[in-house]
C-alpha cells in the first residue's frame, strides 16, 4: 500500500503510517495541481491538511484512492462531490484541535477588547500613549457564537468565565443542550443584533458562504467587533471592510481569509482590524493530536475498518462497480 501526505504533519503521524511493513509513505509538499494529478494515480492514501487543494481533477486521476485525511477539521479544499462520486473515503480529525482553536479565538477577542497589537507596536516605535488604546472589560458583555459544535462550545466555556453573557445561534443545537452550557440559544438575528463581539464557529459550505455580509452587519450593534477564526469566506470581507470605515463595527480579528495565503488585504490597512495567518489549530499538541488521528483512521480503513471520523456515507456500492 502507498500513501501520499501532501502537506506538512507531524513526524508522530507519519510514524503511525510507517509502522506497516507493507505500507510506503511518501511525503511530497507544495504540490501543484498538475503535479498531484500527475502522482496520484499511484496511491492508495492521500493524507492534508489545508494547503492542498484536492479537485475533482486529482480525484478523478486517483484510479487506486481509497481514502482521503484531511489533518483538521475543515474539508473545503477537498471537493466532496467528486471523492463522492468515485467512492473515495474523506476523513477528518474533529476533535484534535478544538482546544487550540477556542483558545486561539479567545486570544483574539482579549486582543480586540484591549488593543494589544495596536499597542505593543506602537510602544515599539517609540510612543507612549496609555489614554489611545483604553480598552473595554468583557466582563457583562455580550458574545455572540454562531455555530456551537465542538469549538463554539470552548469558546463559550471561556467565556463564562470571563463574566460575559453568551448568546448562540446553531440549528442543530437543542436548547437543553445549550443551557448545560450556561448558553442562551436564540436566533440568528437576534444573535447579530445582541452582540458586543460576534464569533463565527461553522464550516464553509454554500449556505454559509458569505453568510455575514453588508445586511448582517447593518443589523449589528454600533460598536460591536467580529471574530472570524473558522473559514475565510463566512464572513464577506468587502462588506467588513466597508462596516469598519463607516465606524458600524469598531474593529476585528481574522485568522482565516476568502484567498490563502492572504498577504495583501484592504483590511490590512484598518488599525481596528488584527491578523493571524490561520494559526487557528497550529500548537504543537493540536499538530500531533490530528496527526496520529488522521493517520491511526487512514491506515484502519486500508485494512478494512470502518472509519472513525467519515466525513460522509458512500453508498454500498463498490468504487469499482
Amino acid at each position: 500500500m502507498k500513501i501520499l501526505v501532501a502537506d506538512p504533519i507531524s513526524q508522530k503521524g507519519i510514524d503511525v503510517l510507517a509502522a506497516d511493513p507493507a505500507v510506503q509513505v511518501d511525503v511530497k509538499l507544495k504540490q501543484s495541481e498538475d503535479e498531484l494529478a500527475g502522482i496520484i494515480g499511484n496511491y492508495d492514501a492521500l493524507v492534508v491538511r489545508s494547503e492542498t487543494k484536492v479537485t475533482k481533477r486529482v480525484i478523478d486521476n486517483a484510479h487506486k484512492l481509497q481514502v482521503i485525511g484531511r489533518a483538521g477539521v475543515g474539508v473545503d479544499n477537498i471537493d466532496l462531490d467528486a471523492a463522492k462520486a468515485n467512492g473515495i473515503i474523506v476523513v477528518n480529525t474533529p476533535g484534535g484541535n478544538t482546544v487550540a482553536a477556542a483558545e486561539h479565538t479567545f486570544g483574539m477577542i482579549l486582543a480586540l477588547a484591549r488593543n494589544v497589537p495596536q499597542a505593543h507596536h506602537d510602544l515599539k516605535d517609540g510612543n507612549w500613549n496609555r489614554s489611545k488604546y483604553t480598552g473595554t472589560e468583557l466582563r457583562s458583555k455580550v458574545l455572540g457564537i454562531l455555530g456551537l459544535g465542538r469549538i463554539g462550545k470552548e469558546v463559550a466555556k471561556f467565556a463564562a468565565a470571563f463574566g460575559m453573557k453568551v448568546l448562540a445561534y446553531d440549528p442543530f443545537l437543542t436548547k437543553e443542550a445549550a443551557s448545560s452550557l450556561t448558553v442562551k440559544l436564540v436566533d440568528f438575528e437576534t444573535v447579530l443584533k445582541e452582540a458586543d463581539f460576534l464569533t463565527v464557529h461553522m464550516p464553509l459550505t454554500p449556505e454559509s458562504r458569505k453568510l455575514i455580509s453588508a445586511e448582517q452587519f447593518a443589523l449589528m450593534k454600533d460598536g460591536a467587533c467580529v471574530v472570524n477564526c473558522a473559514r475565510g469566506g463566512i464572513v464577506c470581507e468587502e462588506a467588513l471592510y466597508q462596516a469598519i470605515v463607516a465606524g458600524k463595527v469598531k474593529g476585528a480579528a481574522l485568522d482565516v481569509f476568502e484567498k490563502e495565503p492572504q498577504v495583501c488585504s484592504p483590511l490590512f490597512a484598518l488599525d481596528q482590524v488584527i491578523v493571524t495567518p490561520h494559526l487557528g489549530a497550529s500548537t504543537r499538541e493540536a499538530q500531533i493530536n490530528v496527526a496520529i488521528e488522521v493517520c491511526e483512521d487512514v491506515i484502519g480503513i486500508l485494512l478494512g475498518h470502518e472509519p472513525l471520523n467519515p466525513v460522509f456515507k458512500l453508498q454500498a456500492e463498490a468504487k469499482s462497480a
